[in-house]
């Protein structure tokens, strides 16, 4: 997992829950990495899977929460980082509908080793999408908070459901509705 998700996560932790939450969770996590990252290089996900569980039982709330927390926090600092790529698009199901397309491409040519989910679109409106999320990760709610702030980017909001196609999370189906 590329370096800039455990720094982003970690800043989020911080801004979150202050940075005693992020040296605890640090500690108790028992990282190869010693809890030391880089934005470029790449670490092992289970690093990232000890923080969210230690982060988990420091705050007291689901992991998947977390996960979709940082969904909402990810989407901002990526706006932040290359705004050219959310500026092409005109509408939050533009922007979906390209993820495969462009914005993935655009994320292959900064990290080639990156490893991404990926994003079968099944149907598209002016208003709707449907897509099957895959990944070896299982980080869908990470992908729910991720879609949710594309659309208050756009000034919109959106109904978001899921129906989990494989037990882990690694196959999502997204059914998405623009309303507002």
């Amino acid at each position: 997992m590329k370096g800039i998700v455990f720094t982003e996560f970690l800043e989020m932790v911080e801004s979150e829950f202050g940075l005693e939450t992020v040296d605890n969770i640090i500690e108790k996590s028992n990282l190869p990495s010693e809890g030391i990252y880089t934005s470029v290089a790449t670490y092992e996900f289970n690093e990232m899977v000890a923080l969210i569980t230690q982060l988990s039982e420091e705050v007291n709330l689901p992991a998947g929460d977390l996960i979709y927390a940082f969904g909402l926090y990810l989407f901002s600092s990526l706006k932040k980082a290359h705004p050219e790529v959310i500026q092409s698009y005109r509408s939050p199901i533009a922007l979906l509908y390209s993820i495969e397309d462009h914005i993935h491409v655009h994320v292959k040519k900064l990290y080639p080793e990156a490893e991404l989910p990926t994003f079968k679109i099944l149907e598209k409106t002016d208003t709707s999408i449907s897509m099957i999320y895959t990944s070896t990760r299982g980080l869908y709610r990470l992908a729910e908070g991720l879609i949710e702030k594309a659309f208050e980017h756009f000034n919109g909001k959106a109904q978001i459901t899921y129906e989990l196609l494989k037990e882990d999370g690694t196959e999502v189906k997204f059914d998405i509705v623009q309303n507002g």
